[in-house]
């Protein structure tokens, strides 16, 4: 499994999850991540990114200051912590990888990434 994705689950609004997304990342080169998220009956949406080279991630409008993405390189792991939960978070998030390093203006484009974990349901009620 190239990227698999972990943590999610039911908690009321306001509250806190850790996603986790184990990558693959040496044996397939993977140095770029990213979390989306799908909503039932709306489209994938970009949540936010991370260089494994270290620069600071990158966030949607719709997270910032609730959201932190960081990595942990000796396990290979993408953390998305999440707090301030609000039901409109409620989605399937998915995490994502390619190879190189993308632009600010290509990030949120789902086409970019060659790789897909299977989704983990975060669900916020209200």
């Amino acid at each position: 499994v190239q990227l698999q994705a972990s943590g999610g689950g039911l908690v009321q609004a306001g509250g806190s999850l850790r996603l986790s997304c184990l990558a693959s990342r040496r044996r397939f080169n993977m140095n770029f991540l990213a979390w989306f998220r799908q909503a039932s009956g709306k489209d994938r949406e970009f949540v936010g990114s991370i260089y494994w080279g270290g620069e600071s991630p990158t966030y949607a409008d719709s997270v910032k200051g609730r959201f932190t993405i960081s990595r942990d390189i000796a396990k290979d792991t993408v953390y998305l912590q999440m707090n301030d939960l609000k039901p409109e978070d409620t989605a399937v998030y998915f995490c994502a990888a390619r190879q190189n390093r993308l632009v600010l203006s290509e990030r949120a484009n789902e086409g970019a990434y060659n790789w897909w974990g299977q989704g983990t349901l975060v669900t916020v009620s209200s």
